[in-house]
Order: C-alpha cells, then sequence, then structure tokens
C-alpha cells in the first residue's frame, strides 16, 4: 500500500536501493551498458536479469525499471502517480508540442483537446469511418494482386494502409500511398523525425551540436515542413468551409469543449494533426505487421482465423457489424500487442512522496519507466510467455488475469483515445488480408525488431497467394 510521507520520517530517494548493472563506475554510473537504439529490449533485457523493479544510472541520474504487477497497482493509480512524459517522448514534443500524446499534464489544451475528441473515437462513432478504411485496405489487396509469388515489404506496406487510414479519417487527406513510386514528402520527413528523436534522445546537446550536427539541421528543417504542410491543408480546410466533410479536423474546427465553451485554435489544430500521424498510424501499422509474421509462421492459427472470418463475411463486403463479431481475430490482435505492444513502454512520476510497495521510498516528481516487453512476459503469463497463444485472450482467462498484467494502451486519464479507432482498423485489414491471401514466410527469417520510438519487425518480408 503506498503511504504518503510521514510528519515524522522524510522519505529519501538516496535511501532506495534497488538492482542494477554490476560494475557501476564512479560519476558515469552504468553508462558502459546504455544503448540507444534497442532502448525498450534493453529495457526488457534488463528485467530479465535484475527483477521486477531495478535501475540504471547514468551520469547521476537514476532510471528506475518496473515491470511488477504488484507494484503497478500503486503506479497506475492517478492520485498518487501521474503519466510523466520521459525520453523520447519528451522529445517528441519538437513537433508534436501539446497535442494529446505529448501535452504535459498542466497544459490546458491537453483536457480541452480530449473532451472535444473523445466522442469521435468511441465504438459507436467508428461507423463513420468504416467505408474509408475499408477502401484503404482495399487499395492494399489490389497492390499485391499482381505480386503474387513476389517478396513483400510488410512493414512498408502496412505502413502505408496505416497512412491512409489516418489521413482520410483524420484530415481528408490522400497520401496516394498505392499509387506513388516513390516516399511521400511528408512521410519521409516523419520518419527521419522519429528516427532522430529515438537516437538522440539519450544523447548530450554537445554531441547533437558536433557529431551529429547535420542530422540536427536536417530534423530541423524537417519539422519546419510538416508544419508548413499541415497548415496548408488546416487552412484549406477552413477556406472551403468545415463541418461536410466529418472528419476529425472538422470536429477540431467546429466542435468546442463543453466545459469551457472554448474551440482548439489552429496551431493546437496542428499539433493534434502532427501527434495523428507520429503516434497514430505508426503503432497500428505495427501491430499489423507483427500479427501478420506470426500469423505466416502459425498457419493453423491463420486457418482457424480464416474459418472465423468465413462464418462472419456473407456478404460481398466485410460490414461494419460484423468487425466486432470477429473475436478470434481480435484475440490475434492483442496477443500480437502482448509480445511487441508498438508504444513499449510508459513513464510514471509520483505526485507525493511515497513509499512504492511498501519498501522503496521516491520522492515527490520521481519517476519510473513501465517496461511493457516485460510485464506482457511476466511469469504470470505462464511457462511459456514467448509462444503466441491468442486463446490467452479468452473471456474467462481474461477474467482470471491479474488486473495490471496487460497494459498495450497506457492507463489512466491519458490512456490512448484511440483505442477503439485501433482496434476496429486492425481488425477489418487482417480479416481483409487473411480472407484474400496466404501467406508464406521466408524460412530464414529471425524476427528482428526495430525501434523508432514505436516497434515494428525489421526487414520482415513474406510472399503472398491470391485465394479461389
Amino acid at each position: 500500500m503506498t503511504t504518503t510521507t510521514p510528519t515524522t520520517d522524510r522519505i529519501r530517494a538516496s535511501d532506495r536501493v534497488l538492482p542494477h548493472p554490476p560494475y557501476r563506475l564512479p560519476i558515469l554510473g552504468d553508462v558502459w551498458d546504455l544503448h540507444v537504439t534497442d532502448s525498450s529490449q534493453w529495457g526488457m533485457r534488463g528485467a530479465q536479469k535484475y527483477g521486477d523493479i531495478y535501475e540504471r544510472n547514468i551520469f547521476g541520474a537514476r532510471v528506475t525499471y518496473v515491470s511488477s504487477p504488484e507494484l503497478m497497482g500503486e503506479i497506475n493509480d492517478d492520485e498518487k502517480w501521474a503519466k510523466f512524459l520521459g525520453v523520447p517522448i519528451r522529445d517528441l514534443r519538437s513537433v508534436a508540442r501539446d497535442g494529446l500524446f505529448t501535452a504535459h499534464n498542466s497544459e490546458p489544451n491537453w483536457a480541452k483537446a480530449h473532451a472535444i475528441l473523445a466522442p469521435s473515437f468511441t465504438a459507436a462513432a467508428m461507423k463513420s469511418y468504416h467505408t474509408t478504411m475499408q477502401a484503404c485496405v482495399g487499395e492494399l489487396i489490389e497492390h499485391w494482386a499482381d505480386r503474387d509469388g513476389e517478396w513483400i515489404d510488410i512493414p512498408g506496406d502496412t505502413n502505408k494502409v496505416a497512412l491512409e487510414v489516418i489521413g482520410r479519417t483524420g484530415f481528408g487527406y490522400n497520401f496516394d500511398s498505392f499509387a506513388r513510386t516513390d516516399e511521400h514528402p511528408i512521410v519521409a520527413a516523419m520518419l527521419r523525425i522519429l528516427t532522430y528523436v529515438n537516437r538522440s534522445a539519450y544523447s548530450h546537446p554537445l554531441v547533437e551540436h558536433t557529431v551529429f550536427r547535420k542530422e540536427r539541421a536536417q530534423h530541423r528543417a524537417d519539422v519546419e515542413f510538416v508544419n508548413r504542410e499541415v497548415d496548408a491543408v488546416i487552412a484549406q480546410r477552413q477556406r472551403e468551409g468545415a463541418g461536410e466533410h466529418g472528419d476529425l479536423l472538422d470536429r477540431m474546427l467546429t466542435a468546442a469543449d463543453p466545459e469551457t465553451g472554448q474551440q482548439l485554435d489552429a496551431q493546437n489544430i496542428r499539433h493534434q494533426i502532427l501527434t495523428f500521424l507520429a503516434a497514430g498510424h505508426e503503432t497500428s501499422a505495427g501491430v499489423m505487421a507483427f500479427a501478420l509474421h506470426y500469423l505466416s509462421v502459425n498457419p493453423e492459427i491463420a486457418e482457424r482465423a480464416r474459418q472465423e472470418i468465413a462464418e462472419v463475411w456473407t456478404g460481398d463486403e466485410l460490414e461494419f457489424g460484423q468487425v466486432p463479431k470477429l473475436r478470434y481475430v481480435r484475440r490475434i490482435v492483442d496477443e500480437s500487442l502482448r509480445l511487441w505492444p508498438t508504444a513499449p513502454g510508459y513513464f510514471r512520476k509520483a505526485r507525493h512522496d511515497t513509499m512504492l510497495g511498501g519498501k522503496y521510498p521516491f520522492e515527490k516528481g520521481e519517476w519510473v519507466f513501465i517496461v511493457l516487453l516485460q510485464l506482457h512476459r511476466h511469469r504470470l503469463w505462464g511457462d511459456e510467455p514467448e509462444r503466441f497463444d491468442p486463446d490467452r485472450f479468452l473471456p474467462e482467462r481474461v477474467r482470471a488475469r491479474h488486473p495490471e498484467l496487460y497494459r498495450p494502451f497506457g492507463v489512466g486519464m491519458r490512456a490512448c483515445i484511440g483505442r477503439q479507432f485501433a482496434y476496429h482498423e486492425i481488425v477489418l485489414v487482417l480479416a481483409t488480408i487473411l480472407h484474400n491471401y496466404d501467406l508464406v514466410p521466408d524460412p530464414n527469417y529471425q524476427l528482428k525488431v526495430k525501434e523508432t520510438i514505436t516497434l515494428k519487425p525489421d526487414q520482415l518480408r513474406l510472399k503472398v497467394s491470391r485465394r479461389s
């Protein structure tokens, strides 16, 4: 149980003793153990070595890693702990500023935007997006039609379909992903932004100003470019007149916060759009790619999913009301998110001095990182946590599970607002692919995971064969 500071004894962070890597150096700390290109997987490996709570000290900065469901019961309590941006999410503010994902708790635009946008992300609201989502995945299916037997870049193509979905449903923008032979300039800039932010988050400003000065200059140019492009989209909608498109941009331009009566200004609308582009499509694309990998190497699971799809999908198109009936496909999505949550962790900070778990003192404002990659492989999942098994998410097994054991969308008031949107989109895309294609894996491929703030399979390629 968490306790606030006693009146007689001061809680001191210096009294906190945690497992940590061996051979800690004076001043430098555990810098020898620092990884910057795979920091989330590095955090998971540390948890497997040092336990459910451990720390690393980098140049005097203490980083606490937690993957204990019991401790998370306290840490996820919004009255005791709050969202903390941490790195590299903090550095993503260079582009998304006070967007929903990167806003500080104290920034008023977060609550305003959340109140305005929340109705657009309910399960019922998905009906207005369904036809657009269908059109996007239809383009993917046709894009593969003439590539029977060819190796296909799966993360690249799931990125395209997710980008089209968020572009068209979010702000009426068509990236022409399946028609272009080159990469869209906005897409290229956003990828460089995410890559730079992920790498530089653990760097030193002096290093960025010298060794990586060209990359830093490119990053600034990319941020200015995407800002101009998104501002142009907003300005065009304002000239046309908002209110008739039924997308997120229309709502942001016309709806008001029911509590204050205030609307979002154009600058914050830009930040929300960039948030959707940076966080919204990359996460969904990654889940689709991981799921397709596991479906390709587990043909019995793919076949079971196809049987369900055949029972539910009875007409020419997969109807809106049929998507929630694809419960096994949904379990495939959940199991993919368990093994590889594409947002692989989150930060929380103490609202008050507290004794975590009754034994670990944290002063007000100190923070921890929740290692989802290890939490989702915790011993409470059973003896084979690395095995892909969608039936872990059967209703009776979910009810029997520790409530803090699965957190791919975060927690509390700052949990992912787009959860229902993502589930509908991903289930629809996977069902349509399985309905139309068989998946053939590369027998020499071993799953590798690339980190650019979000996670995705690295160099994953499959062959597809059209089903009759």
